[in-house]
C-alpha cells in the first residue's frame, strides 16, 4: 500500500541518512500511488546516477590515495638520503675537528722540540768550542816548552840527561792517552798528542753535531709548515661544510 511504500522509503532513507530517500517517503505520504511509482522511478535513476557518482568519486579517491601514498614514499625516501647525507656530514666535520687539533698539537710539539734542540746545540756548541780552544792552547804551550827543553838539553847535554833519568813525581804519574814514552820530552810530547787528538776529536764531534741539528731544524721546519698548510686547508674546508 501506499502508506508502506512511504513507511519503506522512510525507513531507508534513515538508514542510509539519504535525504533524497526521506524526500520521496515525504511526498508518498501525500501523493497518489501512481504518482508514487513515478516518483520512485526518478529516485532509482536519482539513486543510479548517485551511485555512479560515487563510484566516480571513490575511484578517484583510490587514484589519488595511491598518487598520494607513492609521494610519500618518494619523500620520505628523499628525507632518508638528506638524513644519511647530513650524518655523513657531520661525521666528516667531526673527523676534520679531530684532525685540526691533532695537527695543531703536532705543530706544538715541533716547536717545543725545535726550542730544545736549539737550546741544547748552543750549550753543545760552547763546551765544544772550549774544549777546542783549550786543547788548542795546551798543545801549544806543551809545544813551547818542548821548544825551551830541547834547546837547554842540547846547550847542556850531561845535565839534560841526568834531568831526564830524575823525572819530577807530577811528570812520572802522567800516563797519558797512550803508553810513556819516558823521560821529560817524552811525556811532554804525549801531552802534547794527547791535547792535539783532544781538539781533533772534538772538532769532528761537534761538525757532526752541528750537521744533524741543521738536518733536524729543516726536516722539522718542512714538516711543521706542511702541517700548517693541511690544518688551514682543513679549516676552510670545515668551515664551508
Amino acid at each position: 500500500s501506499k502508506e508502506q511504500a512511504a513507511k519503506l522509503l522512510l525507513q531507508r532513507g534513515l538508514a542510509l541518512k539519504s535525504k533524497t530517500l526521506m524526500e520521496a517517503a515525504a511526498v508518498a505520504a501525500a501523493s497518489p500511488f501512481a504518482k508514487v511509482i513515478n516518483m520512485i522511478e526518478e529516485l532509482l535513476e536519482k539513486l543510479k546516477a548517485e551511485a555512479a557518482s560515487e563510484a566516480t568519486h571513490k575511484a578517484w579517491c583510490d587514484k589519488e590515495l595511491k598518487a598520494n601514498k607513492l609521494k610519500r614514499n618518494e619523500k620520505t625516501a628523499e628525507v632518508n638520503k638528506l638524513q644519511a647525507a647530513m650524518e655523513g656530514l657531520e661525521a666528516n666535520i667531526a673527523e676534520m675537528g679531530a684532525t685540526i687539533e691533532k695537527l695543531a698539537k703536532e705543530q706544538a710539539d715541533l716547536t717545543t722540540a725545535m726550542r730544545e734542540a736549539t737550546e741544547l746545540r748552543s750549550k753543545e756548541k760552547a763546551e765544544n768550542e772550549a774544549t777546542i780552544a783549550d786543547a788548542a792552547a795546551g798543545a801549544e804551550a806543551v809545544k813551547q816548552a818542548l821548544v825551551i827543553l830541547k834547546e837547554f838539553y842540547s846547550s847542556q847535554a850531561p845535565a839534560a840527561a841526568l834531568l831526564q833519568r830524575r823525572q819530577v813525581p807530577e811528570m812520572a804519574a802522567y800516563k797519558g792517552m797512550q803508553r810513556e814514552n819516558g823521560g821529560v820530552i817524552g811525556m811532554l810530547q804525549v801531552i802534547e798528542s794527547d791535547f792535539t787528538r783532544l781538539k781533533s776529536e772534538t772538532e769532528v764531534s761537534e761538525h757532526s753535531a752541528a750537521q744533524e741539528y741543521d738536518r733536524f731544524m729543516e726536516e722539522s721546519t718542512a714538516a711543521k709548515k706542511q702541517k700548517h698548510e693541511a690544518e688551514f686547508k682543513l679549516s676552510l674546508d670545515k668551515d664551508q661544510a
